[in-house]
This record gives structure tokens, sequence and C-alpha cells, in this order.
């Protein structure tokens, strides 16, 4: 493997970079390695994530994501919607997309609004027993309750959409106020959450518009995170703060979310190509 075709694309400003699995075979990489390595905003192409487009024997694709972290996520909602974008572009796909992640299959239904692809993905239902999240030392579902965080009490909601998410609305101060780079890595690593957690602070805006920072679970301060857009309204109408179909206004743009009667949680949004490059496997991670 001399020269591998690699697509930069982001959703709302998460982004990712995407390898093509259908035609090439990864087992001699180590894929949190490489993962680590092109992620690197400096001396790799920089992203907040891998995506390998992969067959299925299941759904149409399989989609791995492993983050800038090298650690593998389960699911992600910005990275899926990219994934989307990848296969329906390139007419390997149509208007429905099935696609199987670790957090189960998901279907994607593609349309167009005033010339954007808009991509919406049926994410499920949440997931809401600690048990099942997992959050420990905590029984039942956890709305509402305090956390202690090297001495400072946060009130938070968990949910899970295929991965843990940690929610707390921001009563006192606009959310663009939290010291996320210093509050975020401690709580995702809080011993609360076995497998550690993704962290939002949320300011509700009105009972239809939510204003959202994510710090993400392996890769830090993102500009948008799709799971954490579905697991904040989730924990909004649980809190009685905001309706079941609300616009989520993240740094890089919004998404719409729509938690519906049959209990699944379903996210609207685009996602876009950004260019197209060649690199080679064998060399562009060697030291020196």
């Amino acid at each position: 493997m001399k020269s591998l075709e690699f697509v930069k694309a982001h959703g709302i400003g998460n982004d990712f970079i995407i390898l093509d699995g259908l035609h090439n075979s990864f087992s001699e990489f180590d894929l949190s390695s490489l993962a680590v390595c092109l992620c690197e905003r400096h001396f790799g192409i920089g992203a907040d994530g891998l995506i390998l487009v992969l067959p299925s024997e299941c759904a149409d694709y399989r989609m791995r994501i492993i983050n800038s972290d090298g650690s593998e996520a389960e699911m992600c909602g910005n990275g899926i919607r990219c994934f989307a974008n990848y296969l329906y572009t390139r007419g390997l796909a149509g208007n429905f997309i099935s696609v199987e992640t670790l957090a189960g299959i998901k279907d994607v239904q593609v349309s167009k609004s005033q010339d954007q692809l808009l991509f919406t993905v049926n994410m499920g239902a949440p997931i809401l027993e600690a048990v099942d999240i997992p959050v420990a030392g905590y029984v039942g579902k956890v709305i509402n309750q305090s956390l202690n965080v090297h001495g400072v009490v946060y009130d938070i909601t968990c949910v899970s959409m295929g991965n843990p998410h940690c929610v707390i609305f921001v009563q006192d101060k606009p959310v663009d106020e939290i010291a996320l780079s210093d509050v975020g890595p401690k709580i995702e690593m809080h011993s609360a959450f076995p497998k550690k957690t993704n962290v939002e602070f949320v300011e509700i805006l009105s009972k239809h518009e939510l204003k959202v920072r994510v710090w993400e679970r392996g890769a830090g301060i993102t500009l948008a995170c799709g799971t954490g857009a579905c697991a904040s309204v989730v924990a909004g109408v649980l809190n009685g703060y905001v309706e079941r179909q609300a616009t989520v206004h993240l740094p890089g743009g919004a998404l719409y979310i729509d938690w519906r009667d049959d209990g699944d949680v379903y996210m609207t949004g685009p996602a876009k190509e950004v260019f197209v490059g060649k690199l080679n496997l064998e060399t562009v991670c060697s030291k020196g």
C-alpha cells in the first residue's frame, strides 16, 4: 500500500479523516497509533477522529471511528453524517443507508434543502439506567444528581446514546464562560464513569433551543458533538427545561433533534467534504 486516498470532512466543525476499507486492508497497521498520528494537527493531517468505511454482514456498510487519542468510539453523530455523505456523493448508497456501528445499526436518510445535503440519523432510544450507561455509585436514572469533582459539586444528568454523556445545565452564567479545558477532563476521567464520559455544558435559550459546549471523550474540546446534542435534549426533557423537538446550537453550527413518541431520537444536520488527498501509510507516521 504505497499511496492511499483519504478524505477530510466535517459535520459542523467536528472533523474527520475518512479511509476506504472497502478496497484496502488495514490489518497490518495499529489503528490506534495510526489515528493518533494522522489526527495530529501539526505533524499529521489533523482531525478529531479517523473513520474507516468497511463492508458489513448485517447492514449496508460498517463504520469504525477512532478518536484522536487512539481510543475507539462506539458511535459518533457527526461522524456518521460524514460517513453517509462519503457514500452518497460517490454513488455507493442511495437516500436510505443502514450503518453498522459498535452502538448497533443506525439508519440514515439523505435529503436536500436549499442546495445543501442534510442527513437525518435514527440514533435509537436513549439509555438512562446508571448500570447501562455506565455510571458507578448511582442507582436507577441519574437525573439532576450531585457529582463532586475535586471539591466542586455539579448537578448532572447522565444519558447514553450508544456512548456515555454527562450533561450539566448552566444556571448562573453563560455557557461560554465555563472553563471547559479545565473541568472537562476532570469529569471525563472521574471514577463515576468506568468507561470515561463525554461532557456537555448546556445553556437553555428557550423551550426549543439550547446552547451547548462539549468536551468529547478521547478528543477534548470539539466544535460539535452529534450524540452530545441528542443527550442534551434528552436531559433537558427529563429535567423539564425543553420540549422533545429542539435546535441545539454548538460552536460549529446547529443540529435539529427530535425525540419522537416511538422513543427514538432523530438527529438532522449537514456534512461537508473539505478536500481529498493522498498519503503513504508506511512513511507518513515515521519519526525523524
